[in-house]
Parts: structure tokens; C-alpha cells; sequence
């Protein structure tokens, strides 16, 4: 018998995770920028946000990056650094129409996931204070604020995930 997220797959489509290429991260950076919007920001916030939502080609050397797809588009993206026993997510962006629709979700468990793989314990989440609340329902516990990359003066919930 299918529940409620095998009917929500059903008619959602079959999530599929995957490495991205090199040719497809200004299509993803222009994700990132959209999903960064969903939380009403101005242009002039987006405009300073832009180089921190930026994937650069350097960027799938230095990290680990994955993105969902579904039905052969691109709805999600995911993004981890790792220094020793800390990972950091650098990016967990979705796109807007599909928020809610579980793709945050395993893209999140796939960054824990390849963070363990790394040697990694933690997991350090950088938060838009309106995405701190998935995180937290996720399991990720509050660890103080931490100041924007992009907007001088402005900090960011500061989570953790054990892993």
C-alpha cells in the first residue's frame, strides 16, 4: 500500500541526485538566485548576494556539489566544503515551485551523507533566517549567528548537524 510520500513521488515524479556539470552551473547559479528571492528580497539584497550564490568552475574541484532532478529538469542544488571533522553547506537552494516537494530534503541527506564520507562529524549550516526552520525540523540545533557573506552588518542562524 503507498503512502502519502509514495503518492506525493507519483505525482511529483522520481527525484533523481546527480554530480552536475561544468556547463550547467550558470543554470544553477541562476537557481540559487531564485530561491534566494521566494523569501521576498529587494534587487539591490539579491544584487549582493549574487558572487556568494555564484557556482564557479573551481567550485567542482574544491566541493562537493549535487543537484535533483526530476523529469529531467533541475530543481534543486547542493553544495559542501569540508575541513576535517567539519563540513560546511555552502548552498542548499530549490527551486521555488518546488519547495515542499522532498527535494530539499534529500539533498540535505545527501550533504550529510558526503560529509561523513569525508570524515566529517558535524555539519555547519549557514542559514537564511526564513530556511533556519527547515533545518531545525530536520534535526540541525541552533549554535549562535554568524555574520553574512554578502550583506555587511547582517547575521545568519548559525545550525549544526550531528552526523
Amino acid at each position: 500500500m503507498c503512502d502519502n510520500v509514495c503518492l506525493m513521488a507519483q505525482e511529483m515524479g522520481m527525484l533523481i541526485l546527480r554530480a552536475p556539470s561544468a556547463t550547467e552551473l550558470p543554470a544553477l547559479t541562476d537557481l540559487c538566485l531564485r530561491s534566494k528571492a521566494v523569501w521576498g528580497y529587494d534587487r539591490a539584497f539579491m544584487e549582493a548576494c549574487r558572487d556568494e550564490l555564484t557556482l564557479k568552475p573551481e567550485d567542482l574541484r574544491e566541493t562537493k556539489l549535487q543537484v535533483a532532478e526530476r523529469d529531467g529538469a533541475v530543481v534543486g542544488v547542493a553544495q559542501i566544503s569540508a575541513d576535517g571533522a567539519v563540513a560546511h553547506l555552502e548552498k542548499l537552494f530549490i527551486e521555488p515551485d518546488q519547495l515542499r516537494s522532498g527535494a530539499g530534503r534529500a539533498l540535505l541527506a545527501w550533504a550529510q551523507h558526503a560529509a561523513a564520507e569525508v570524515g566529517a562529524t558535524h555539519l555547519v549550516i549557514e542559514a537564511d533566517p526564513e530556511a533556519a526552520p527547515f533545518y531545525r525540523r530536520m534535526g540541525a540545533r541552533d549554535d549562535g549567528v554568524a555574520p553574512s557573506g554578502s550583506i555587511a552588518g547582517r547575521l545568519l542562524p548559525r545550525l549544526v548537524l550531528a552526523l
